[in-house]
């Protein structure tokens, strides 16, 4: 594979795992339904957004991308929804709010699960209602948006822990896409490094070579809890005092990314290895072996089928 290939519809990578989840999304596309993106920061949740977006029949209306972690809850319900002028101290004009803006388009609220239990319930009555008031005002409007939301939390764990509503989760919980992460399809990790490289060269007309040997055996064991976002930081960081003209070699990264591939490369021990160890860590414990892998509880529950792991593992 081609690291210019590796982009291809928006998502990094053309291992099995991505590709199943582009075929999946292409289907996906065609329909309406509201879709729920989960998985660990870094994975692409937003890309997985837009290119639901690009590839289905609303392509020609807008786009919005709203992180519901950095709005205040105080200007949430405006920032969604709208205000009218003097609705409120600082409201100097009109804001016709996310929604009216992706009407006849999509809305991804990115971070969902960060929304108080007020604006949760805000959240449930206009998508159930699929009008929206603006702040100040009395007049409804209909809308016609397509939603997709994402999230690194547990929002299953959530609604038992009475955080997140129950009644919100289902209506949101439609169609499930769940991000691989980036440990889970390792064989990426050299064509998206290259491609990330090569972004680099273009755009500060440089020279820097793909990464030796050594390097790649460290990007290949490395855990990445940071997923994609964590390995393109990784690139940016050697292009502050690049090596040109050569390969890009463990000594080229910065201090902070040498410590952290020598302390999270494990010699000889492969993944299911590590997986039976932490299990007898954690007395088979699987929330806690779930969070000593940083997993979610799918992905660990995929890997225990996987590997035929069950309690009586010695």
């Amino acid at each position: 594979m081609l690291a210019a290939d590796v982009m291809r519809d928006g998502l990094y990578g053309s291992s099995p795992p991505m590709l199943e989840l582009k075929a999946y999304l292409a289907k996906v596309a065609r329909s309406d339904a509201t879709v729920l993106v989960t998985g660990e920061t870094g994975t692409g949740k937003e890309r997985v957004a837009n290119s639901l977006h690009s590839m289905g029949p609303r392509a020609a209306g807008p786009f919005v991308a709203v992180n519901c972690a950095a709005l205040p809850e105080a200007l949430v319900e405006s920032e969604l929804f709208g205000h009218r002028r003097g609705a409120f101290t600082g409201a100097t004009g009109d804001f016709p709010g996310r929604f009216i803006e992706a009407d006849h388009g999509t809305l991804f609220l990115d971070e969902v699960g960060e929304l108080s239990p007020a604006s949760q319930a805000r959240l449930l009555r206009v998508i159930e209602e699929r009008e929206v008031v603006a702040v100040g005002s009395t007049q409804r409007r209909r809308i016609d948006v397509r939603i997709v939301v994402a999230t690194n939390a547990e929002l299953e764990e959530m609604v038992v822990r009475r955080t997140f509503r129950a009644d919100l989760y289902y209506r949101l919980n439609v169609v499930r896409i769940e991000m691989p992460p980036l440990r889970e399809h390792p064989e990426d990790i050299g064509p998206i490094i290259e491609h990330f490289i090569a972004q680099q060269n273009h755009r500060l007309a440089m020279r820097v070579g793909r990464p030796d040997t050594e390097l790649l055996n460290h990007l290949y064991h490395y855990d990445w809890p940071g997923n994609v976002r964590e390995l393109r930081n990784l690139v940016e960081a050697v292009f502050v005092d690049p090596p040109q003209n050569r390969a890009m070699c463990l000594s080229d990264l910065p201090p902070n990314f040498r410590r952290l591939f020598r302390e999270g490369v494990r010699p000889g021990q492969g993944e299911r290895d590590q997986l039976v160890q932490v299990l007898r860590d954690t007395n088979w414990n699987k929330v806690a072996a779930a969070r000593e892998m940083n997993w979610s509880r799918m992905t660990l529950y995929r890997k225990l089928a996987k590997y035929e792991l069950d309690r009586g593992e010695s």
